[in-house]
Formats: C-alpha cells, sequence, structure tokens
C-alpha cells in the first residue's frame, strides 16, 4: 500500500472514531460514573481495541518502523522529555481547569469507592493503563505522525494531537486532551519512538484512576 493510500485509510478510521464518540454523547450523554465497576466495560474495551488495533496494523502493513516500534535514540534524553512533559502537561491543565471547571467531563471515573467493586476495577484499571495507550500510542504517534511527518514535523504534531482529543469526544475537555496528545507526538518526534509516550500515556491514566478513588472520591 502506497503512502497516500495508507494516509486515507487512517483519516478514515480516525474520522470514524471521532464521530462516533461524539454521536454517542449525543444520543447517550455522559457514560455512567458506575461504568468502571462493571465487567463488561473492560471485555468491551478490549474487543473494541482489539479491532482499532488490527485495522491499524493492517494499515501500517505491520511495518514497525511506521508504527514506532523502536528503541528510543537515547534513554537518558527520553526520561528526561518525561519529566518535562508531566510538569507541562499538568500545569496547563490546571491553569485551564482554573478557568474553565470541566470537572469529570469524560465521566469515565466514580463519583465514590465501593470496596465491593475493587477487583472488577482493578481490572479495568490495568486495560486503561496498558491495552488503550498500547493501542492508542500506535495509532496516533506511531502509524498516524510517520504518514503525516512528510508535511512537516510541527504539522504532524499539532494534527496528530488535534485528532487525537477529537476522538474522546469532549469540548470543555479539548484542549487538554489536544495538548496532551501534543506532547506525546513531540516526545514521538525526539526520540523516534512510541515506547517513551506509552509510558507517559500509562501513567496518566493510573493517576486519573488513582485520583478517583482517592482524592476526588
Amino acid at each position: 500500500m502506497e503512502g497516500p493510500a495508507r494516509l486515507a485509510g487512517w483519516l478514515a478510521l480516525v474520522t470514524l472514531m471521532i464521530a462516533l464518540a461524539y454521536l454517542s454523547r449525543a444520543t447517550e450523554g455522559k457514560p455512567d460514573p458506575e461504568v468502571l465497576y462493571r465487567w463488561s466495560t473492560a471485555a468491551g474495551g478490549v474487543v473494541q481495541d482489539g479491532i482499532v488495533l488490527l485495522l491499524v496494523l493492517a494499515l501500517a502493513g505491520f511495518d514497525r518502523r511506521l508504527l514506532g516500534l523502536c528503541r528510543p535514540r537515547s534513554i537518558p534524553q527520553a526520561l528526561r522529555l518525561l519529566g518535562s512533559a508531566i510538569v507541562l502537561v499538568y500545569i496547563f491543565e490546571i491553569a485551564y481547569s482554573s478557568l474553565t471547571h470541566p470537572g469529570n467531563e469524560q465521566g469515565l471515573t466514580p463519583a465514590h469507592w465501593e470496596p465491593a467493586h475493587a477487583a472488577v476495577y482493578v481490572i479495568n484499571g490495568v486495560v486503561i493503563c496498558t491495552v488503550i495507550p498500547f493501542v492508542e500510542e500506535l495509532t496516533y504517534r506511531g502509524l498516524g505522525y510517520s504518514l503525516l511527518e512528510r508535511y512537516g514535523r510541527w504539522t504532524a504534531i499539532v494534527a496528530v494531537g488535534v485528532l487525537f482529543g477529537l476522538a474522546h469526544g469532549l469540548v470543555v475537555s479539548l484542549p487538554v486532551i489536544a495538548a496532551f496528545g501534543m506532547v506525546l507526538a513531540w516526545i514521538r518526534s525526539v526520540t523516534s519512538s512510541v515506547f517513551p509516550g506509552m509510558l507517559l500515556h500509562s501513567l496518566f491514566n493510573l493517576v486519573a484512576l488513582v485520583a478517583a478513588v482517592t482524592i476526588n472520591g
């Protein structure tokens, strides 16, 4: 498959995910805050992301280079970038949230902790901190960034970030998610690898899940 055909296929896949995300919000509203206390959530997430992963791998022709599945150029550099990214993203999120007060717009974290459902919460957490970052990084910072990089490094960084943000189906929180996506794409551009971004993505998801049932709950 040639580059333009791959890009068209990738854009079609991402556009479909964006449309489904906003259609779901428009028709069903915010998810039930108890969604992470259900086994079906973990199963559904694995199936859904499994389908996306297969499509992304097929579009990439299972090319590790296109997917960014390469060792970072420098491990120390990657660690420094991750440290800087954590600080930058949290500063932006805190500043933006103080102005817009988005609250729990995504609606995926419970309002309070329920010890009786601890096991299913942990399993859902494992999916959110492993499967989802792996698939999303391969989709956006892997194949997406590789296909868009020919149009310019910063074009790819911004485009990948915005599309990643839109795919979450949010409105008020869109700038935060898009900025996070841009930071992940920037790390990908510097390290030539999706692995540092996967680690950072997993860490942010983990912090959100723990905070939801400790600080917030």
